[in-house]
């Protein structure tokens, strides 16, 4: 069984030729069809989605970006909508996003997976989309939490390099340390 990677050599415009590309990413094993899962090709034509939600899009036909309202702050000509690709910005309270699933997502409050489906931008079936469970502290946190551990448990080791025979109490703040970062460990998996 061969490990390596059916080179793609594709025109010039569309991939370089040094570049490799794996296949079953794209197709099931067993039938020869496309997974399921977000597809950028089917979202709606920017142009037509925006107007479908109300907005007036204001500017020369030619202009690549055009004036709208502010739907999230209530501005009347400070949001820009870029119509070859749906982005978004507001002008007066940064609201921003790249495509219309973007601008779906923030106007109706919906995660990616439901707003690609109501804009039809899903295909095929729902294995991809997984069950997240909340967890106790942001990444950020255990990432302070991280590093303040494994710094106390770096100074009790030079400690011990040392020579210095820890304490009952250090070495139970030490254990605490371990039991904390293993903890975490087990949170983001």
């Amino acid at each position: 069984m061969s490990f390596l990677k059916e080179k793609a050599w594709a025109s010039p415009q569309t991939q370089s030729p040094n570049k490799t590309s794996d296949k079953s990413k794209f197709t099931s094993s067993s039938t020869g069809v496309a997974r399921g899962g977000y597809r950028r090709e089917l979202l709606p034509d920017p142009f037509s989605y925006y107007e479908g939600q109300g907005l007036m899009l204001i500017g020369s036909r030619h202009a690549p970006w055009r004036t709208t309202e502010c739907r999230f702050h209530g501005g009347s000509d400070s949001m820009r909508i870029m119509v070859a690709t749906g982005a978004f910005a507001c002008m007066a309270c940064g609201a921003h996003g790249g495509d219309v699933l973007a601008y779906h997502r923030a106007a109706h409050g919906l995660g990616f997976v439901e707003a690609a489906k109501q804009l039809n931008a899903w295909a095929g079936d729902d294995r991809a989309e997984r069950q997240y469970r909340p967890t106790p502290l942001s990444a950020r946190d255990a990432l302070s939490v991280l590093a303040d551990e494994a710094t106390l448990i770096a100074l009790e080791g030079t400690r011990i390099v040392r020579g210095v025979e820890l304490v009952a109490a250090d070495l139970e703040r030490v254990r605490t340390a371990a039991a904390r970062i293993n903890h975490i460990r087990g949170i983001f998996r």
